[in-house]
Protein backbone atom coordinates (compact mmCIF):
# COMPACT_ATOMS: atom_id res chain seq x y z
CA UNK A 1 0.00 0.00 0.00
CA UNK A 2 1.30 3.19 -1.06
CA UNK A 3 2.06 5.51 1.81
CA UNK A 4 0.12 8.84 0.51
CA UNK A 5 -2.70 6.42 -0.43
CA UNK A 6 -4.73 8.10 2.45
CA UNK A 7 -4.59 11.52 0.40
CA UNK A 8 -5.97 10.03 -2.51
CA UNK A 9 -8.83 12.29 -4.38
CA UNK A 10 -11.34 9.60 -3.60
CA UNK A 11 -10.41 9.92 0.37
CA UNK A 12 -10.21 13.42 0.16
CA UNK A 13 -13.67 13.64 -1.44
CA UNK A 14 -15.22 11.47 1.46
CA UNK A 15 -13.96 13.31 4.40
CA UNK A 16 -14.70 16.74 2.71
CA UNK A 17 -18.10 15.33 2.30
CA UNK A 18 -18.92 13.99 5.64
CA UNK A 19 -17.35 17.10 7.52
CA UNK A 20 -19.62 18.85 4.79
CA UNK A 21 -22.48 17.45 5.57
CA UNK A 22 -21.82 17.55 9.79
CA UNK A 23 -20.74 21.26 10.15
CA UNK A 24 -24.22 22.15 7.91
CA UNK A 25 -25.60 20.94 10.96
CA UNK A 26 -23.91 23.57 13.04
CA UNK A 27 -24.56 25.77 10.63
CA UNK A 28 -28.75 25.06 10.87
CA UNK A 29 -28.14 25.29 13.90
CA UNK A 30 -26.51 28.63 14.95
CA UNK A 31 -28.38 30.26 11.96
CA UNK A 32 -31.52 29.33 13.64
CA UNK A 33 -30.76 30.84 16.68
CA UNK A 34 -29.52 34.21 15.04
CA UNK A 35 -33.02 34.16 13.06
CA UNK A 36 -35.35 33.39 16.17
CA UNK A 37 -33.56 36.30 18.65
CA UNK A 38 -33.84 38.45 16.20
CA UNK A 39 -37.35 38.41 15.46
CA UNK A 40 -37.42 38.19 19.67
CA UNK A 41 -35.33 41.21 19.64
CA UNK A 42 -37.42 43.01 17.05
CA UNK A 43 -40.70 41.47 18.65
CA UNK A 44 -40.01 42.67 22.25
CA UNK A 45 -38.21 46.37 21.63
CA UNK A 46 -34.95 44.83 23.21
CA UNK A 47 -31.30 46.62 23.11
CA UNK A 48 -29.14 44.73 20.50
CA UNK A 49 -26.26 44.06 22.45
CA UNK A 50 -23.11 42.63 22.73
CA UNK A 51 -24.12 39.14 22.73
CA UNK A 52 -27.18 39.50 19.28
CA UNK A 53 -23.52 41.14 17.61
CA UNK A 54 -21.24 37.87 17.94
CA UNK A 55 -24.47 35.50 17.74
CA UNK A 56 -24.49 37.36 13.69
CA UNK A 57 -21.04 37.16 13.52
CA UNK A 58 -20.71 33.45 14.97
CA UNK A 59 -23.21 32.53 11.73
CA UNK A 60 -21.28 34.47 9.55
CA UNK A 61 -18.32 32.94 10.21
CA UNK A 62 -19.74 29.78 10.40
CA UNK A 63 -21.55 29.67 7.04
CA UNK A 64 -18.26 31.17 5.33
CA UNK A 65 -16.22 27.97 6.89
CA UNK A 66 -19.16 25.94 5.42
CA UNK A 67 -18.47 27.37 1.87
CA UNK A 68 -15.02 26.78 1.90
CA UNK A 69 -15.67 23.39 2.68
CA UNK A 70 -17.98 22.79 -0.05
CA UNK A 71 -16.24 23.69 -2.06
CA UNK A 72 -13.47 21.92 -1.62
CA UNK A 73 -15.97 19.04 -1.61
CA UNK A 74 -17.20 20.25 -4.29
CA UNK A 75 -14.65 20.47 -6.95
CA UNK A 76 -13.48 16.87 -6.23
CA UNK A 77 -17.01 15.68 -6.66
CA UNK A 78 -18.03 13.21 -9.21
CA UNK A 79 -21.05 15.65 -9.88
CA UNK A 80 -18.54 18.66 -10.82
CA UNK A 81 -16.69 15.99 -12.73
CA UNK A 82 -19.73 15.03 -14.47
CA UNK A 83 -20.87 18.34 -15.40
CA UNK A 84 -17.81 18.96 -17.36
CA UNK A 85 -18.01 15.87 -18.82
CA UNK A 86 -21.64 15.54 -20.29
CA UNK A 87 -23.70 18.99 -18.96
CA UNK A 88 -26.70 17.97 -20.75
CA UNK A 89 -26.88 14.59 -19.05
CA UNK A 90 -26.83 16.21 -15.84
CA UNK A 91 -29.67 18.84 -16.38
CA UNK A 92 -31.96 15.82 -17.22
CA UNK A 93 -31.01 14.17 -14.16
CA UNK A 94 -32.72 16.16 -11.34
CA UNK A 95 -30.67 14.01 -8.25
CA UNK A 96 -27.68 14.84 -9.76
CA UNK A 97 -28.84 18.48 -10.78
CA UNK A 98 -29.54 18.85 -7.39
CA UNK A 99 -26.09 18.48 -6.20
CA UNK A 100 -24.31 19.52 -9.52
CA UNK A 101 -26.25 23.11 -9.78
CA UNK A 102 -29.02 23.68 -7.48
CA UNK A 103 -27.68 22.80 -3.87
CA UNK A 104 -24.12 25.13 -4.68
CA UNK A 105 -25.54 27.66 -6.41
CA UNK A 106 -28.29 28.57 -3.69
CA UNK A 107 -25.54 27.62 -0.72
CA UNK A 108 -24.02 30.48 -2.19
CA UNK A 109 -26.63 32.69 -2.51
CA UNK A 110 -27.51 31.88 0.46
CA UNK A 111 -24.39 32.92 2.07
CA UNK A 112 -24.32 36.44 0.28
CA UNK A 113 -27.66 37.59 1.68
CA UNK A 114 -26.06 36.61 5.33
CA UNK A 115 -23.20 38.11 4.58
CA UNK A 116 -25.12 41.55 2.91
CA UNK A 117 -27.22 40.85 6.01
CA UNK A 118 -24.10 41.36 8.25
CA UNK A 119 -22.74 44.24 6.55
CA UNK A 120 -25.96 45.77 6.24
CA UNK A 121 -26.95 45.96 10.22
CA UNK A 122 -23.59 47.36 11.17
CA UNK A 123 -24.56 50.55 9.83
CA UNK A 124 -27.29 50.73 11.25
CA UNK A 125 -27.92 52.78 14.42
CA UNK A 126 -31.18 51.70 15.88
CA UNK A 127 -31.58 48.76 17.58
CA UNK A 128 -35.06 47.42 16.03
CA UNK A 129 -33.31 48.50 12.56
CA UNK A 130 -30.80 46.00 13.05
CA UNK A 131 -32.84 43.42 14.52
CA UNK A 132 -34.60 43.95 11.62
CA UNK A 133 -31.81 43.86 8.61
CA UNK A 134 -30.81 40.15 10.53
CA UNK A 135 -34.16 38.53 10.33
CA UNK A 136 -34.69 39.97 6.89
CA UNK A 137 -31.23 38.75 5.12
CA UNK A 138 -30.04 35.96 7.99
CA UNK A 139 -33.80 34.55 7.54
CA UNK A 140 -33.76 34.62 3.43
CA UNK A 141 -30.32 33.08 3.45
CA UNK A 142 -32.02 30.17 6.27
CA UNK A 143 -34.92 30.15 3.83
CA UNK A 144 -32.01 29.73 0.67
CA UNK A 145 -30.19 26.89 2.67
CA UNK A 146 -33.44 24.50 3.64
CA UNK A 147 -34.64 24.67 0.24
CA UNK A 148 -31.77 23.44 -1.35
CA UNK A 149 -30.57 20.45 1.39
CA UNK A 150 -30.07 16.97 -0.29
CA UNK A 151 -32.24 16.08 2.76
CA UNK A 152 -32.18 12.56 1.34
CA UNK A 153 -28.56 12.11 1.66
CA UNK A 154 -28.48 13.92 4.44
CA UNK A 155 -26.19 13.32 6.90
CA UNK A 156 -23.15 11.65 4.96
CA UNK A 157 -22.80 7.91 5.60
Amino acid sequence: MNKFSIFSVTNFYKMMKTIHSYWAYLVLVVLIITVVNAIVGLLKKKAFTEKDLRLGLFTLIFSHIQLLIGLGWYFSSPYYKALKANGSEVMGDAAARLLAIEHPIMMILAIVFITIGWSKHKKKIEDHEKFKIVVIFYGIGLLLILSKIPWNQWPAA
